[in-house]
């Protein structure tokens, strides 16, 4: 099997849509192994933050001396990204040679009329490849919620991670704040460990109470304390606990990032179940990269990529965008047409001078038109180009011309399609 078809036949489950369950992802596992389940999990979930904590979480592990695995969704510019080891991903090869052992075990459960989703079949594909290679250690993101996710099949993880919850996926986790933070919590499993991030009153009152009916100690990451914060568009710098410490991603809202994975690390060393130095805590968050987290693209003209996609992403956009220009702005943006579009682009109304509007490449992209419907309700100058690479040379070209600054978000979808595309652009 080529790469080529090992990625054909991933995507060819892809029509089967999500559908939350863990009935179908059972069968497979029965089939896999359930010594593949019982591997050392970190468990995280939340609407906004997951990413950047993982690879916070993944990178001091691996510092630390943990063999680690890292399994995380969507992937930015290549599918790989998606399973990696020690923060590098898994070849070609080892892709393949894991579809061709789970394919007939797809076959048969088809056959018994139980059809296996992409990310169902990512998830089994992931485990095993982790199980394969002897990871000591597993940084694991759901894909959607969290009680009903795929991934929830592990047993007991070490610690279970709540990053922000917000009302996002509303149409299949439930369209309240106390709805979707029951989801969320659907990771707590039963005498462990349970960290959350800076949350809401409703939903840390329900996180405590799953904890405690859980007997799960609780940690919360609002108790870690930063001090001699400098903000940049380089990154964050901070103190913690009388130790220097930067992560390359921009924005306020990733200091909050940092206590989380601060707090988990330190809930596992607190519990003797793994330990690590200051040095790899430095070096682990030196390194923590997330592209599409508004990234830095280019200085001159100034450019960020942001994936933010909801309205708890869009304020952090948006504060981070206010920090970080102090010129006029040009906006390119899609997005997805199930997300709460309305309240995300009056959150940045009369932000931007003129706003590019384009389609998102995915088959729940909102039509641009649409999208620049909405756009002109809190815009004056809106510009509609349907293809991503044509709409950012039209961006670029308004920001240069008139010294703008360009920022983009609306969907990591988009910020995959257009990342490899802007490199190559600016690099030229």
């Amino acid at each position: 099997m080529t790469y080529e078809q090992a990625l054909e036949k991933i995507h060819s489950l892809d029509k089967f849509g999500s559908r939350p369950g863990l009935q179908r992802i059972q069968k497979l596992f029965s089939m896999l192994g359930d010594d593949l389940l019982e591997q050392k999990f970190i468990h995280v979930a939340g609407t906004n933050g997951k990413g950047s904590v993982c690879q916070m979480l993944s990178n001091v592990l691996r510092e630390s001396g943990y063999k680690t695995g890292l399994f995380i969704s969507p992937y930015i510019t290549n599918f790989l990204e998606r399973v990696q080891i020690n923060n590098e991903m898994i070849e070609k090869r080892e892709l393949c040679d894991a579809v061709e052992h789970l394919s007939p075990m797809l076959d048969t459960l088809n056959e018994q009329g139980i059809i296996i989703t992409e990310f169902e079949f990512l998830t089994a594909l992931a485990f095993y490849v982790f199980k394969k290679n002897g990871c000591d250690i597993i940084v694991c993101e759901t894909g959607l919620g969290g009680l009903l996710d795929s991934t929830n099949l592990i047993k007991k993880p070490l610690c279970s991670v709540l990053t922000k919850i917000d009302l996002d996926h509303t149409a299949i986790l439930g369209d309240t704040i106390e709805l979707i933070t029951e989801q969320k919590c659907g990771i707590i499993k039963s005498d462990s460990i349970t960290v959350t991030s800076s949350q809401n009153d409703v939903s840390l009152e329900i996180i405590k109470e799953t904890a405690k009916a859980k007997n799960n100690k609780l940690y919360l990451a609002d108790d870690i304390e930063f001090s001699d914060i400098i903000l940049s568009c380089d990154g964050c710098e901070f103190s913690y606990d009388n130790k220097k410490l930067s992560i390359p991603l921009v924005g306020e809202h990733q200091l909050q990032n940092a206590k989380t994975a601060i707090c988990t690390l330190s809930a596992l060393k607190e519990n003797s179940i793994i330990d690590f130095t200051d040095d790899n805590l430095k070096n682990g968050f030196k390194n923590a990269c997330n592209p599409a987290r508004f990234e830095l693209m280019s200085k001159s003209p100034i450019v960020f990529l942001d994936g933010a996609h909801n309205v708890n992403g869009i304020s952090a956009f948006k504060n981070a965008v206010e920090r970080f220009t102090e010129q006029k702005r040009v906006l390119l943006i899609g997005m997805l047409k199930d997300k709460d579009v309305e309240n995300a682009i009056e959150l940045i109304k009369d932000m931007f001078d003129i706003v590019v509007v384009t389609d998102v490449p995915n088959i729940r992209n909102m039509d641009c038109y649409e999208l620049a419907d909405v756009c002109k309700r809190y815009f004056e100058n809106v510009v509609i180009s349907s293809t991503p690479q044509v709409a950012f040379d039209l961006a670029l070209n308004i920001a240069k011309d008139n010294e703008y600054a360009l920022c983009i978000c609306g969907s990591l979808y988009l910020a995959g399609e257009l990342r490899p595309y802007i490199i190559e652009k600016l690099n030229n």
